[in-house]
């Protein structure tokens, strides 16, 4: 069960804002700020600042783990700089005497700003657009009879790509299920 007295004092919304362009420019232009949040929404939106400061350095080092010095360096970066900057904006609320993290709702905002781009390059909307198109043309050219030659009908084909477009959505939820969960489990208790 999520306990929620760890999730922070506030809740999603609680600062819902709108964040300018150039302040998500602005906070997205140092590679620790834009870890912080995609940590906290690709593993569990409420962290310590240790687990945070220690997965970041990992990153940075390419070892697991990191040297010291390179952990404690990160270590005081976020909680001198770019936690409290984070926090001001609203993206995460930093609690800096109990040194935990939380992802604010206002995150969202920057979701666009930092398309999710896997190991080869590609982003999740590039993904899903040429899923789409080749989808469609296989439907079509079994439709017309092109690929005749090939077992199957429109409806198998059809049935195929769905499947491929549900697995790549199940993934994806899966990717982000602590911060969802998250949500919803705060919209239940409202």
């Amino acid at each position: 069960m999520l306990d929620s007295s760890r999730l922070g004092g506030s809740t999603f919304g609680d600062r819902g804002e709108a964040i300018c362009e150039t302040q998500i420019h602005d906070l997205l232009s140092n590679d620790r700020r834009r870890r912080v949040i995609e940590q906290l929404k690709e593993e569990r939106p409420w962290m310590t600042l240790r687990q945070l400061a220690d997965h970041i350095a990992e990153l940075e080092a390419d070892e697991s783990p990191a040297p010291s010095n390179l952990r404690d360096s990160v270590y005081v970066s976020l909680h001198q700089g770019h936690l409290p900057k984070l926090d001001e904006a609203g993206i995460v609320d930093y609690d800096k005497d109990r040194k935990e993290v939380t992802l604010q709702e206002t995150a969202r905002q920057v979701d666009v700003y930092m398309e999710v781009v896997n190991r080869w390059g590609v982003t999740q909307a590039t993904y899903y657009r040429v899923l789409a198109t080749v989808s469609l043309l296989t439907v079509v050219l079994a439709e017309i009879g092109t690929l005749s030659s090939l077992p199957g009908n429109t409806v198998l084909y059809a049935s195929v790509f769905l499947a491929i477009v549900a697995v790549s959505t199940a993934h994806q939820l899966w990717q982000r299920r602590w911060f969802l969960l998250r949500r919803l489990l705060e919209s239940n208790t409202d």
